[in-house]
């Protein structure tokens, strides 16, 4: 874990960060710019006006009182709000950029997510799939690890299924209030019934949409070890998983299937190109039992706000603005480069990219790269 783990939020700075994360704009790269820059929540959203001006872009804030309404919710439903650094927050999200500064989380108190494995593959899973995927969680859970997956049909259920007693974490593309498929609200019953853990970054309320799946599959390997993909037709949501795993620098798995079944492309296609096949629950242990859980040193921590730590406003000028824009594109570059580059300075450079960020001009990927939006 970090060196802010372990701390504790006072209820009112938890409303100031939920707020914060919930204003349009505002996703957990610029939430840590504003907090990196004036040293706490609240006063980083009595800054935003000034800074959205800047833009041409309003910045509408949550009030107290909705931020409370959320947070009651979901203590209605039986969760609790943790911020990133507090005790029981995935120590391995730690470690990816654009980590949730806040997630909504149902269960799991005695979870070990030190040692997290992540199994996904198709919606429309064969039967032989889906007996291989019960396997495959079945012994990882008696190996002690906690399977992770995204509560979709098929692969994602199977996995959830097969390890129910030995533990099991469900990430969530939607609000708390809105598990999809509605056919498995059942399943994520059971899941927190049996010890394990729903997890969602999204506010109580929302109806998950095509774009968040991505979104929540980063969540998926961000808090694992590493990633298996069971079966997955050549362009899916797995094969995205397995992306992310790879920038996250986790370890990715493939089953092999018959060349003649199109669920098995993707995961056949993983393994051409470097991914390690599986047979079975050992051959993933083998691997992750060197890493499992000192792999976390081999992680670049995300940043976390220190108190206190605050950086020097600038103005830029047109002109600083002029370079930055002109050295940006959508072919992601380090910030380093960029500075580099201009000759900017590194506050000139944190304020231009901060306020780039606010008008959505610019998209961050792992590793700290920056490009435009396409």
């Amino acid at each position: 874990m970090t060196k802010a783990a372990g701390k504790k939020l006072t209820p009112s700075q938890k409303i100031a960060w939920l707020r914060l994360i919930r204003t349009d704009n505002v996703g957990p790269v610029t939430f840590r710019q504003l907090l990196n820059r004036a040293g706490s929540a609240e006063a980083a959203i009595a800054d935003l006006p000034r800074l959205s001006a800047r833009v041409g872009v309003g910045a509408k804030v949550p009030s107290t009182a909705a931020a409370e309404d959320e947070i009651a919710a979901l203590e209605k439903l039986g969760g609790r709000l943790l911020a990133s650094g507090e005790a029981g927050y995935p120590p391995l999200l730690h470690y990816i950029s654009g980590a949730p500064p806040l997630l909504s989380v149902i269960g799991g108190e005695r979870l070990d997510l030190q040692r997290g494995v992540a199994i996904v593959g198709a919606r429309n899973a064969s039967a032989a799939g889906q007996r291989m995927t019960a396997i495959l969680a079945a012994d990882l859970g008696l190996r002690g690890y906690v399977v992770v997956s995204g509560l979709a049909r098929g692969i994602d259920a199977a996995a959830h299924k097969a390890s129910l007693t030995d533990g099991t974490v469900a990430v969530l593309a939607g609000g708390m209030d809105h598990i999809y498929p509605e056919e498995n609200i059942p399943l994520a019953r059971s899941i927190v019934e049996n010890g394990g853990m729903l997890v969602s970054e999204m506010p109580m309320g929302w109806q998950p949409r095509a774009q968040d799946f991505p979104r929540r599959n980063r969540l998926v390997s961000g808090m694992s070890l590493g990633v298996v993909v069971v079966e997955a037709a050549k362009r899916s949501g797995s094969l995205i998983t397995a992306r992310l795993a790879l920038e996250q620098d986790r370890e990715v798995f493939a089953v092999p299937g018959s060349p003649l079944d199109p669920r098995a492309e993707g995961g056949n296609h993983l393994i051409q190109q470097g991914a390690r096949l599986v047979t079975s629950a050992a051959d993933i242990h083998e691997v992750l039992s060197e890493a499992d859980p000192a792999r976390t040193v081999l992680l670049e921590p995300d940043w976390e706000p220190e108190p206190g730590e605050t950086f020097t406003d600038v103005d830029p000028s047109s002109d600083d603005r002029s370079r930055l824009m002109e050295a940006l594109s959508v072919t992601p570059i380090s910030v380093d480069q960029l500075i580099a580059t201009t000759g900017l300075g590194v506050a000139a450079m944190q304020t231009l990219l901060l306020e780039l960020d606010l008008a959505r001009r610019i998209e961050w990927s792992s590793g700290q790269l920056v490009a435009l939006r396409s």
